[in-house]
């Protein structure tokens, strides 16, 4: 008898599934915990120094020791680190085979879009102190305006001493914020083209209002602000020159919809990919086949250009060196690695779904996103991975009981971006990525969905086993 045509479908279409239909009951539960987690460390860690550190500290606790590239050669379950300046970290667990086979690595980026201060930032104009500040990735200026902002960071002072900074997020700290116009006298400002109703000599961060009690001096404000500051950190004017300061939206991570299947916070991208990398990480079950390498770095929104972004050369040394202690060339072990570079991808969005093409976008609750190639519109800026590589990851993600999907970040001529993969696949090594869908990416407040980030884990948990 001949197959029926509901038969001859499902066999030879290729059908997304919704992640509720695919996963157990005792499986949504596990991904519903892993999430709590998550929410909390997104809370916790919003800037790159901070994820390297509270990711640090759970290394350590989890066996991980510093990397001694002058050492022995690693053996099997070893656990390695090496620290890249506070604001990139490689995690390493030693394989059953020689790296000369290769070592497998997942490389996610611990940046966001931000607001970054400027090296002179404090001033006072119109009876308020203000910072001034330059915008730090790819953001929409006008979405951070009129809402309560944080500062983190770092200042260092001449003696060699630094304050890390961290204000805003308690309940009781005091929130910072960039004006916006009222609608009643907004007429300029909205005749202007949509990229520049908010330009980026606008984004001027309100301070402080009251002037230090004394009659006879100018800028009263400042001297104010400047006041507060010396006496609670010990900073004066000249420090904020050797400064890393950044404000980022003060809200809380929280669970979306009635039914608690979303995560809205700041910082998905490209959290919401780091943290399951992490994990997966120091959950490996027992000693991998291969050396497990995961990458978690800086500088990614910015074009990952500086010594701790994946343009420059840190993860390629740490893999010669690996390579060295073991007698061989680290282009040999480059050649026959494999990666996943673990970046987000866009959520189709019914609201504004002119950019997006329905059959090759990432949905939400549809598992983790591989992505071929990035860039734009030509395949502009992007490594665009081998057929041979995706079918291995394909089947290692279908073997495993891994919900996925395949998805392109817009249109062909809608836009377009790029990841770390191109900087990996320069080295010679096979790369695609694999990452969470996101709602509103590079907003404030980005939505992630439950299932798709768990997927995430267990993907990357796959290809370590």
């Amino acid at each position: 008898m001949s197959e029926s045509t509901k038969e001859l479908k499902k066999k030879l279409f290729y059908k997304k599934e919704n992640g509720v239909d695919f996963m157990s009951d005792d499986e949504l539960k596990v991904c519903d915990d892993f999430c709590e987690g998550y929410k909390k460390f997104l809370f916790e860690n919003k800037t790159e120094r901070e994820f390297c550190a509270s990711a640090l500290e759970l290394a350590r606790a989890n066996g991980f020791k510093e990397y001694d590239k002058h050492g022995e050669a690693l053996k099997s379950g070893d656990k390695v680190y090496y620290l890249n300046r506070d604001k990139a970290l490689i995690l390493c667990v030693k394989g059953k085979r020689p790296v000369a086979d290769g070592v497998r690595i997942i490389a996610s980026h611990i940046d966001s879009p931000r607001i970054d201060l400027k090296q002179v930032p404090v001033y006072e104009d119109g009876s308020l102190g203000f910072f001034k500040t330059h915008y730090y990735g790819g953001l929409k200026k006008y979405q951070w305006t009129a809402i309560p902002l944080s500062l983190h960071g770092r200042i260092c002072k001449n003696d060699g001493s630094y304050v890390d900074v961290k204000i805003g997020e308690d309940s009781a700290d005091p929130k910072f914020v960039i004006t916006d116009i009222l609608p009643h006298l907004c007429a300029e400002q909205i005749s202007r083209k949509a990229n520049e109703l908010v330009k980026g000599e606008e984004l001027n961060v309100v301070i402080g209002s009251r002037p230090f009690k004394d009659d006879e001096e100018s800028e009263r404000i400042k001297l104010n602000i400047l006041n507060i500051l010396f006496e609670k950190y010990g900073i004066v004017e000249r420090d904020f020159l050797s400064a890393e300061l950044e404000l980022v939206p003060a809200f809380s991570v929280d669970d979306v919809g009635f039914d608690r299947s979303l995560i809205g916070g700041y910082g998905h991208d490209d959290r919401v990919c780091s943290y399951p990398a992490m994990m997966a990480t120091f959950n490996i079950d027992g000693v991998p086949e291969y050396t497990a390498v995961t990458v978690l770095t800086d500088k990614e929104e910015t074009g990952s250009d500086g010594n701790t972004g994946l343009n420059s050369r840190y993860l390629e040394y740490f893999i010669c060196d690996l390579a060295r202690q073991e007698g061989i060339e680290g282009r040999d072990v480059l050649s026959n690695s494999k990666c996943l570079s673990a970046d987000v991808n866009a959520a189709f969005d019914p609201t504004w779904s002119s950019p997006f093409e329905k059959n090759n976008v990432a949905y939400i609750n549809e598992g983790v996103c591989v992505t071929k190639f990035t860039g734009s519109r030509g395949k502009s800026g992007t490594s665009d991975a081998s057929a041979e590589f995706v079918g291995f990851v394909k089947n290692m993600l279908d073997s495993n009981n891994v919900l996925w999907q395949s998805g392109e970040l817009g249109k062909v001529d809608a836009g377009g971006g790029g990841t770390v993969a191109m900087y990996i696949a320069n080295l010679n090594v096979d790369v695609i990525d694999v990452g969470v869908p996101v709602l509103s990416m590079h907003s404030p407040y980005e939505l992630v969905s439950k299932i798709d980030t768990y997927m995430a884990y267990k993907a990357f948990k796959t290809f370590y086993m």
